[in-house]
């Protein structure tokens, strides 16, 4: 009995002495990452912004001299135009248009699967392919053109009109994004319950008297976090405008987003990686102001 007491007391200090380390070890290759791919990046970003930098020459301090060119260059303020353009047009469509397509699918009926289940599979689509699929539709010899010609209304220039092509690929990032944002609003819709919507029944609300007096205010905060992530989203947009309006951004560069600016800007053996990471350092700077105002605004509708 002695001896299993004392074996006891040794583990129990042998345990102790391993817990201060045991947690840094679990955390280890989760920190090496994070540092490798997301911490090193944004200090080098926001070293390489005060710097002349470019792909192949070490760049020298040359402090605000990047930012000040910004105020002066076109395509600079046609980026910016156009990425807060998009979260203009984008994000009131996916805050509401995934709510709306989340109440249609949420009662258990035979066959709701399938639905739920195409509605989400552009999520889980390659951004590359879909953007390829809707270039091939809204081509001058496109599917949807052929349509329009074959009922009178003639060609339409989807990837050769500034604004149009513009919208077009506004609708491929709602298109892609509503089955993202239909499940969260699935898991939300789940927790609201079903005797405030009885209660309002009996009341004599009708549907829509129901959907803005119980649905929205018990979902509010889910719609506070839909228009934050697409905000976000939206404004660091890429892949859609660069496939449908290729490298150049469309007529004339009219289509440039910050984010192909970026990526024109910094990349190549000629590449001004200094000045590309300025404007990276606006994109982040716009993406937080955005997040702290839709928080700021979610804060003040609860006061």
């Amino acid at each position: 009995m002695a001896t299993s007491a004392v074996s006891r007391v040794r583990s129990a200090r042998h345990v102790r002495r391993q817990l201060p380390t045991s947690p840094w070890l679990f955390a280890a290759p989760g920190l090496l990452i994070t540092g490798a791919f997301i911490l090193y990046p944004f200090v080098s970003t926001l070293v390489n912004a005060f710097t002349d930098r470019r792909t192949l020459i070490p760049g020298r301090f040359v402090g605000l001299a990047n930012f000040r060119e910004l105020l002066h260059d076109d395509m600079f303020w046609i980026g910016l135009r156009n990425s807060t353009l998009y979260v203009l047009g984008v994000v009131p469509a996916l805050v509401i248009l995934p709510l709306l397509l989340a109440l249609l699918v949420q009662k258990n009926i035979p066959g709701i699967t399938f639905f739920r289940s195409a509605f989400y599979t552009p999520v889980v689509a390659s951004i590359v392919v879909v953007g390829l699929i809707w270039v091939w539709l809204l081509d001058e010899r496109g599917l949807v053109n052929s349509l329009l010609e074959s009922i009178g209304v003639g060609r339409v220039g989807f990837l050769s009109d500034q604004w149009l092509l513009l919208l077009s690929a506004m609708a491929v990032t709602v298109w892609k994004g509503l089955g993202y944002y239909m499940i969260i609003y699935l898991a939300a819709l789940a927790n609201v319950p079903r005797e405030l919507h009885e209660a309002a029944a009996v009341d004599g609300a009708g549907a829509v008297r129901r959907f803005l007096s119980v649905t929205v205010p018990a979902v509010r905060s889910t719609m506070v976090l839909v228009g934050a992530l697409s905000s976000v989203a939206a404004f660091k947009v890429f892949s859609e405008v660069y496939l449908m309006a290729g490298p150049s951004g469309g007529p004339a560069g009219e289509d440039t987003t910050l984010v192909m600016l970026v990526q024109r800007t910094g990349t190549g053996l000629t590449g001004r990686v200094g000045y590309a990471s300025a404007i990276s350092v606006v994109v982040f700077v716009v993406t937080v102001v955005l997040m702290l105002l839709v928080l700021r605004a979610d804060r003040r509708d609860e006061a």
